[in-house]
């Protein structure tokens, strides 16, 4: 699945797109290698793997930009782009959108938090803006993109039931194809019902929290993306810290606890044949490489 009318039209039909969080142009490839059919950039991850800070809106549009194209350009399947605020207000929002959707992505994500925003897997406290002024950039950003089928998902990061409705309901309102709420508004999945069921679009899930204890086919009812954001930085934040430590106190790869990847097995996932044999076509003269036949 690469073209952006499949995606938006699986999607916006609710049937359901599974993807994992990555954070680099590797993660992305070993997500696609595994067979999601499709990948998402996490702010977090991309926040903790280049700047190793956390996700408070650091980096910068084009920082985050940069990541994604080279996630874009390392893999076939689609990309949703995590895009944080947009990076200002509206006017900005409509220059993110551009930008982004030029980078060959299949969608964003854009949520209503104040400027900087904070992670809410992780922050304390939450501060939203104003209801129209989140609308109002929803309706920017969907006046902004080119391809209709650049999916525009509205995240809200309100922390009351009532109030995620209400917002969501407008944003919907204002064009977003799909909605996504934060994992600590809803404690259950009757409460993501009732989401989906008011605002008659599929819903964005990230599976973190309690919503990883919610069977597949639960998760299906309701969403029409569901990504895992964080298991695979997770899970390479374990296996380095694991491995690092183990070769500075042994100074010796004898004993690692976690098998490595071979270096045969690592080049073909980079495409070092595919280099080579391009190589052979192209770079005349070198060695090992063929010469045009005089005619």
């Amino acid at each position: 699945m690469t073209g952006r009318a499949e995606v938006a039209a699986r999607l916006r039909a609710g049937r359901t797109l599974w993807a994992a969080g990555v954070y680099d142009a590797l993660s992305a490839k070993l997500a696609a290698q595994a067979g999601f059919e499709a990948v998402m950039s996490t702010g977090f991850g991309v926040s903790a793997s280049h700047l190793g800070l956390p996700d408070v809106e650091l980096y910068t549009m084009t920082e985050n930009l940069n990541v994604v194209r080279h996630m874009v350009n390392a893999t076939d399947v689609p990309l949703i782009a995590d895009t944080d605020t947009g990076y200002g207000n509206a006017i900005n929002v409509m220059r993110t959108v551009r930008e982004f959707e030029q980078a060959g992505v299949a969608g964003m994500i854009l949520e209503d938090q104040s400027v900087p925003k904070r992670c809410p897997a992780a922050a304390n406290t939450i501060e939203v803006l104003p209801m129209a002024e989140g609308t109002a950039k929803i309706r920017a950003a969907i006046e902004a993109r080119r391809d209709p089928d650049t999916l525009i998902i509205a995240r809200t990061d309100a922390t009351t039931e009532d109030e995620a409705i209400a917002r969501a309901q407008a944003y919907v309102a204002a064009g977003a194809d799909l909605v996504q709420p934060i994992s600590r508004c809803f404690t259950d999945l009757a409460g993501l019902r009732r989401l989906r069921a008011a605002v008659g679009v599929p819903l964005s899930l990230q599976v973190l929290g309690w919503l990883e204890g919610l069977a597949p086919a639960e998760i299906e009812e309701v969403a029409g993306l569901a990504v895992f954001p964080l298991v695979g930085l997770m899970s390479a934040t374990a296996a380095l810290q694991e491995n690092l430590s183990a070769l500075a106190a042994a100074r010796s790869t004898a004993s690692l606890p976690r098998p490595v990847t071979g270096m045969g097995a690592f080049k073909t996932l980079i495409g070092f044949e595919e280099i080579e044999a391009r190589q052979a076509r192209f770079l005349l003269g070198e060695p090992g490489t063929p010469f045009f036949e005089k005619g």
